[in-house]
Parts: structure tokens; sequence; C-alpha cells
């Protein structure tokens, strides 16, 4: 039953994920040497064009593993030290101080203290995590914006800290991959981008994976929904967007079969040491942007049921679009799942999101997917 792989069951599984309210979803599910491909729904609400398996997507934090990996690489050729002071790297990032205290090794695992700069960014954003004083109207204001990464960083360092560096728990921040985006470029000579590609997704043999160099997808792909906890209603699409909001932390375009086949060769020990790979799991509590507490490794982290397996991986959430790429411990079943929406969730009287039969119907594709 380990490596079972009950098509019935995921066609049905995620037609219910439709039918509870995605316009879209699309996976893959692997079992040994078998392989399961499904979507439901639709592509654009619109023209109600279908959504296939084959689309691309944006996949939102599942790039902090590619970059992960690319610094694990370096640190693998002695170019970057895990433990080295990030302060020795970027002084002018990360001065004085805090710079002699965060470690690479922390910004990877999100043990730096360093805030989110997104509240920063997007104005109406700024009472977060408090959703229910927020609005999405900076949403579409930044639709075109070109960022400055180091104008992001400069916000996420200049906010009040929100952990000690080292401490535990965690505190998730987009900060720190932009940082490790720049430390890249300052070791390499190389834009971070442009590295990840020809040493982490050229070298897993991934053909439709990539960074975008402007605001709109390549074909084929979905259009991305954005509710942002039912103030946009109907939600908007957000396919089209300037990802510079984001860079190497969260904007990489991707296919559910190449998120697969990249984490498949790195558990099989193709595009990091098996040593490197064991540090990546070593995990600590990391407070999420949803004010869950999770195990969280070096770019990766684990998802498990009482009495089942261990899977790895990272899931991923930009305007409108959502993924979940994992892999069991043995390499042997893997998912990835795409969603064309995202904050379906509406909020209470107390500004909390109220559960919603999405969230029901994604937990059981997942357990399908896993478990059989």
């Amino acid at each position: 039953m380990k490596n079972s792989l009950d098509s019935a069951a995921l066609d049905a599984a995620i037609e219910n994920v439709h039918r509870a309210g995605i316009p879209g979803v699309f996976a893959e599910v692997r079992a040994g040497d078998r392989v399961w491909r499904g979507a439901a729904g639709v592509a654009d609400v619109a023209t109600g064009r279908p959504v296939t398996a084959g689309m691309r997507h944006r996949v939102g934090s599942v790039s902090k593993t590619f970059a992960a990996a690319a610094v694990l690489q370096l640190a693998e050729a002695g170019r970057i030290g895990l433990d080295t002071p990030i302060g020795r790297y970027l002084p002018e990032l990360v001065p004085g101080e805090r710079g002699d205290a965060i470690t690479v090794r922390m910004l990877i695992g999100h043990t730096s203290g360093l805030a989110e700069y997104l509240p920063h960014a997007y104005p109406s954003l700024k009472a977060l995590p408090v959703v229910a004083d927020t609005s999405p109207r900076s949403l579409d204001d930044h639709r075109f914006t070109r960022f400055d990464p180091v104008e992001l960083i400069g916000m996420g360092v200049t906010a009040p800290a929100v952990g000690t560096p080292g401490g535990a728990p965690g505190v998730y921040s987009n900060t720190n991959y932009l940082l490790l985006g720049r430390l890249l470029e300052r070791v390499t000579g190389t834009p971070a981008e442009q590295y990840i590609t020809r040493n982490v997704i050229e070298r897993a043999g991934l053909r439709d994976t990539g960074f975008p160099t402007g605001a709109h997808l390549v074909e084929p792909h979905s259009r991305l929904y954005e509710a942002w906890f039912g103030m946009i209603d109907p939600p908007r699409d957000y396919s089209v967007y300037d990802m510079s909001w984001t860079g190497v932390a969260a904007s990489l375009i991707s296919t559910v079969s190449d998120l697969n086949r990249f984490y498949r060769l790195l558990l099989a020990g193709e595009i990091v040491r098996p040593s490197s790979l064991a540090q990546m799991q070593r995990t600590g509590p990391v407070v999420t942007h949803e004010g869950a507490v999770i195990d969280y490794g070096l770019g990766l982290y684990p998802m498990e049921e009482p009495g089942q397996d261990t899977f790895w991986g990272h899931g991923g959430m930009v305007w409108g679009g959502g993924a979940l790429a994992m892999i069991r411990a043995d390499g042997e079943r893997q998912l990835a799942v795409a969603v064309n929406m995202q904050r379906w969730n509406g909020l209470d009287a107390s500004g909390d999101p109220l559960p919603h039969p999405i969230d029901d119907a994604l937990a059981a594709l997942y357990r399908v997917a896993m478990y059989g």
C-alpha cells in the first residue's frame, strides 16, 4: 500500500477542491515509477478555459528551496560560511552588532530576528498581522512597481526586530531571502536569479522553470485570483504582476512536473551533497506569517501525520496563486499541487479567518496524494 496510486480517489479529491470553491487546481503525484496527473476547474473564470496539469504557475515561496540550495552549493565549495556573520559579506545592508550576530544559517532558517518588509512596502498592509485592519488597495497600486531589493531589505532591517538572532522560535521573513539573494550576487558577481538558474534549475534539468523577466507569465498558464479574505469580491486577477516585490524569495515560475523532478533530485543528493541535505532537514520552530508554529530547516520543512511517513518540501503563496511540493523521505512518493486562488477565508467578528470548505478539501487531497 505504501506506493499505491489510486487514480479514482485522486480524481475525486482534486474535483472536490474545485467544487469547494477554487476556480482551478492541478497536480502531479508520483509513487515509485507510477505517475498521476490531474486538473479540475478553469484557468479563466470569464471564458471557462479549462485548467491543465502542464500549466506554468507562480509557485511563491517554493522558490526558497532553490535559493537555499544555491547558497549551500557555495558553502560546499568553501565560498560561503553558513556560520559566518552576514555583516562580513554585506556590512552596508546589515550593519553593526546585528550584522555581527546574524549568520547566513540564521537567514536560511528564519532565525535572524529580522522583520518582514511586506507591510512597509505595501501601505494598505501596514497593520499586518492584524488582517482585519488591512485592505487590498496597494496590491493594485503596485501591480507594475519595480521594487529595488536593497530598499526592501532596508525596510525589514530598520523595522523593529521580531526576535533575537538565533533565538527560538524564529519568525518567517522574506527579508532573510532577499539578503541571501544579495549574498549570492556579492560572492559570485552574478545576479542571484542568473546564478540559481545556472546552478540549480539547469543542473536539475528543469525545462519549464525560471524567474520572470517581466510582469507576464509565459503560456500556458492560468489566471490568478486574489480574494484577500473576502475583501475582493469577486476575486481579482493578478496573473499580470511585477514580481520584484519578492525576488528570489518567491517569484519563481514552474510546473508541477518540474517541482517534483527538482525535489526528487534534491533528496537523491544530486543538487547538494547528502551532508548539506542533512543540514537542510535539521529543523527548529518558526512562526509563519499566519501565526502558526512549524518546524523549519534550511529552505525545507516537514509534513507528517501521526503514524505516517515524513514528507519534505515547501509551500508558497503569491497574489492569487499558491503551490505545495512535498516528497517522502525515501524519495519514492511525492506530490506537487497548484491552485489559482488565494486567501479565500472570510473573517469573523474578531478578525480571525473563518473555516472554509476549501481548507478541508485541500487537506483531503494532500492525504490521498501522500498516503494513498
